[in-house]
């Protein structure tokens, strides 16, 4: 699914209504009768208090459009106008002599603080105060309005997008944002519900289609692409009959130290359960008993250093490698990944103290080969970009970082973000239960057991992280996210597996 900016969706707007030879109103009243089946659906007309907050924009335009089919179809509606400036849209206008027609009870004008409603535990209220247009915060009594919306029990609905909310732009005022516990949405999903400092005020969404020209939908380059089910059932390789292990490639997993040998055991098990035909684990000598124990399907080779990684040597032909992951920082861990970085001449994957080791020695930069997979956490990527000011700014030196070394950057979190060669992966699985120490880990491996296996690199990234969040939800559903550790993770990715087609079988069923 792509994710669009403000500037695309006014330009579907416009094309919208030149190739359908139809007005902005017509395009807004799309949006509000998708809006009142919504309500519909769900209130059966239910004789509850609705409060209709409109800016004098389109998207108050759209409240009043939905105002007005709510009255007509004898629902307890109350309409309000947030009259903070003279100057109102057309399309506003129009609704707003629409909505009069057909009833006597007329929008009340807001002008200050006295005009504020009373608002029930039992009412609703609908935000149509700003949309996709905002470019600076509300201030003065119209965020007291934002702000006593906030603090009323009753259910409450975003239009488009929550009012005070920017849909590609950082938050500069936390306190003039409407917290509803519904948005609907017109035609995508827009950037900012799935960055760390926005995504909160969005924490439940529905799409609905308005109809906007299907070709420029398709043909437009968006800013993102979203990634969910139908895009990563379109990722996957369904396996010969007659495959043999070693048609699934053979994975090294370089990994592990004294101390941190659970870090290699998480990485090398995931990588064999999300398919590699074999994986070699690479470790210190110390973990040589931990990792033929833990993982019996596993083939080990140790370093001649004990307790770290200090030279990193085989007698195979990795098909991917992963590493990093609990290796230390010290000079012979320096020294082993630089030897590495020398020598790879298949796809790589750093994480964890690889990229630690990078950062405290730049001159490894140069080494990294092209399409080399990046993994950090917050940290690690700030040690490796600087600091950022805000998500957008992240997104934005991480897209430089990328470009400048031709790498693959994953940005971990509640939605990890894929970037390569400028274009932007936002993942929808996941969930908090998944932030636990040995996470990353799994990733780490499911990342490389999917390369293994013959899945180009950032193919391996996207569909990595969809089916280790997916994964991550099974598992939170049988034991809560309290209770989740890495390996359970890494228990659920068969299941992912299954879950990814579990849908389509049974929509696929004969009718009885």
């Amino acid at each position: 699914m792509k994710i669009f900016s403000s500037k695309q969706f006014y330009e579907a707007d416009k094309i919208t209504t030149e190739k359908q030879g139809i007005t902005s109103v017509d395009l807004m009243e799309r949006a509000a009768t998708q809006i009142y089946g919504w309500l519909h659906q769900r209130l059966q007309g239910a004789q509850v208090p609705i409060h209709i907050f409109c800016g004098i924009g389109n998207n108050g335009g759209d409240g009043l459009a939905l105002g007005r089919l709510l009255v007509e179809n004898g629902y307890l509606v109350k309409c309000y106008i947030a009259n903070y400036t003279d100057k109102r849209s057309p399309s506003f206008l129009t609704n707003y002599s629409r909505y009069k027609d057909v009833t006597k009870n007329w929008p009340l004008l807001m002008t200050c603080v006295e005009d504020f409603p009373a608002i029930a535990r039992e009412d609703i209220i609908i935000d149509a105060l700003f949309g996709i247009g905002l470019n600076r915060p509300p201030e003065g009594w119209v965020k007291q309005l934002i702000q006593h919306i906030n603090t009323t029990p009753a259910y409450k609905l975003s239009i488009d997008i929550p009012s005070g909310l920017y849909a590609e732009q950082a938050i500069t005022d936390h306190e003039a944002i409407i917290k509803p516990n519904h948005t609907l949405t017109f035609q995508a999903p827009k950037l900012s519900f799935f960055l760390p400092e926005s995504g909160p005020y969005v924490t439940f969404y529905e799409i609905l289609n308005i109809g906007l020209d299907e070709e420029y939908m398709q043909t437009t380059k968006p800013v993102a692409q979203l990634i969910a089910k139908p895009q990563a059932q379109r990722f996957y390789k369904q396996r010969n009959k007659y495959a043999h292990k070693g048609n699934f490639g053979h994975a090294l997993v370089a990994a592990g130290s004294y101390g941190s040998m659970g870090a290699a055991v998480l990485s090398t098990k995931s990588t064999l359960r999300i398919g590699a035909g074999k994986v070699t684990a690479f470790i210190p000598e110390c973990g040589y008993n931990i990792m033929q124990i833990s993982v019996p399907e596993a083939l080990v080779q140790t370093d001649v250093n004990p307790k770290v990684l200090s030279k990193i040597e085989f007698d195979f032909m990795p098909d991917a490698i992963a590493v990093g992951m609990g290796m230390g920082t010290g000079k012979e861990s320096v020294a082993a990944l630089r030897g590495l970085l020398k020598k790879v001449t298949c796809p790589i994957l750093l994480d964890a103290d690889a990229l630690n080791c990078i950062s405290s020695t730049k001159t490894l930069l140069k080494l990294i080969p092209q399409n080399a997979i990046l993994t950090p956490h917050s940290g690690e990527l700030e040690r490796l970009i600087g600091e950022w000011s805000d998500d957008y700014d992240k997104i934005e030196k991480t897209k430089a970082f990328s470009k400048k070394y031709n790498v693959i950057v994953i940005i971990k979190g509640a939605n990890t973000i894929i970037i390569s060669e400028g274009e932007m992966y936002i993942n929808t699985t996941g969930n908090p239960g998944m932030a636990t120490a040995g996470s990353g880990d799994v990733l780490s491996g499911v990342i490389t057991g999917l390369v293994a296996q013959g899945y180009d690199p950032l193919m391996s990234s996207v569909f990595g992280v969809y089916l280790h969040g997916s994964a991550g939800n099974i598992a939170s559903q049988l034991i809560g996210f309290e209770a989740m550790i890495a390996s359970d993770i890494t228990e659920a990715l068969g299941d992912a597996f299954i879950e990814l087609f579990r849908q389509d079988e049974q929509q696929q069923a004969p009718a009885d």
